[in-house]
């Protein structure tokens, strides 16, 4: 029953009923070739993540547009739930504001694992928007979350396959934050705020050898500072 009420929680706080109105319409499919990826930089550190185009196109699309046009930088994680989820993406840091759009929830095609970048919703069709979520814990495994949220980004590997260990630090900061009971009562309002410095983004261009020379990946970047 536990786990029940909590995916029942998730749901009711994922809304985007009322919009900033930044933007009028879902932005036109414009995501670079390669492997994109973004660096959101928060107060307690730096993650890195792989974003997912080939299963969550429109979703990817949207959150690279949001990055670019610098919509994140500033923003508050207004809801944490610690072992389960850190939400952000809303100017208002209320919970309920959004870009001035929304587009369709994507089907995740792999589990909620510790580090996966999923979008928040409010539980009709068609209401992703800029809200998302950091899941902090193997929830898919745990049976904690039904698939009800498009998944568009894991934590970055790194050359020998591993995953990005600064953005695993990150999440157990989060696992690790005190919070307090919110307008509503849930218990998921840092004590102390977390904020969105910046989020950058990049993509890792695939490289084919030529006969007789090495082959090495170039890096494009796009908007802000990378490392």
């Amino acid at each position: 029953m536990v786990a029940v009420a909590v995916m029942l929680v998730v749901v009711a706080g994922c809304g985007e009923s009322v919009s900033t109105n930044a933007y009028t319409t879902y932005p036109p499919i414009d995501i670079p070739d390669g492997n994109p990826w973004v660096i959101i930089d928060t107060d307690v550190g730096r993650m890195k993540f792989t974003l997912l185009p080939d299963e969550a196109e429109m979703a990817v699309n949207s959150f690279l547009f949001l990055v670019n046009e610098g919509y994140f930088d500033g923003q508050v994680f207004h809801r944490v739930l610690p072992g389960f989820m850190a939400q952000s993406g809303d100017p208002t840091g209320t919970g309920t504001g959004g870009p001035g759009y929304t587009f369709a929830i994507e089907p995740p095609q792999r589990p909620y694992m510790r580090g996966g970048l999923a979008m928040a919703n409010s539980g009709v069709p068609d209401s992703n928007g800029s809200q998302f979520f950091i899941i902090l814990d193997d929830l898919t495994a745990q049976s904690r979350l039904d698939p009800d949220y498009t998944l568009f980004g894991e934590v970055a590997l790194l050359e020998d396959g591993e995953q990005h260990k600064p953005t695993l630090a990150t999440i157990e900061k989060f696992n690790a934050v005190s919070v307090v009971a919110g307008p509503g009562g849930e218990i998921s309002v840092p004590v102390d705020p977390i904020t969105i410095r910046t989020v950058t983004t990049g993509t890792t261009l695939q490289c084919i050898p030529e006969e007789g020379k090495m082959c090495s990946k170039g890096v494009e970047s796009g908007r802000g500072h990378f490392g």
